[in-house]
């Protein structure tokens, strides 16, 4: 097993693709829609545990049978999560990958 040192030629490589338009760009694609859904999702957690804190009386409502408030939101909380995911699955499809394509063909045309 050996551990090769990136030589100059690659590492001067990937600093050019780190300064590049096309990476510039994927990054704020990625962080605009990473922090907004992070703080949404987690001004939704918070709101459920304050809500289960301090709101018993709200959470404990019974909807139907023994299902009260606290377990729809509890199991809500799930929900948002898959379709959190699924939802940026199908951005990163369609905002994010081709812009990495586009990165990573460009870095391959340059090594031959």
């Amino acid at each position: 097993m050996t551990t090769e040192v990136p030589s100059e030629s690659s590492t001067e490589r990937y600093q050019a693709v780190q300064r590049s338009e096309d990476f510039q760009r994927l990054r704020h694609k990625v962080r605009s829609f990473i922090f907004p859904m992070t703080v949404a999702f987690f001004l939704w957690y918070l709101l459920y545990v304050i809500l289960s804190a301090y709101a018993r009386g709200f959470m404990s409502t019974k909807v139907v049978g023994n299902i009260n408030i606290a377990l729809i939101f509890g199991l809500l909380q799930f929900v948002s999560t898959f379709l959190i995911a699924w939802y940026y699955s199908r951005y990163a499809n369609r905002e994010l990958d081709p812009i990495a394509d586009s990165i990573r063909n460009k870095m391959e045309e340059g090594a031959e």
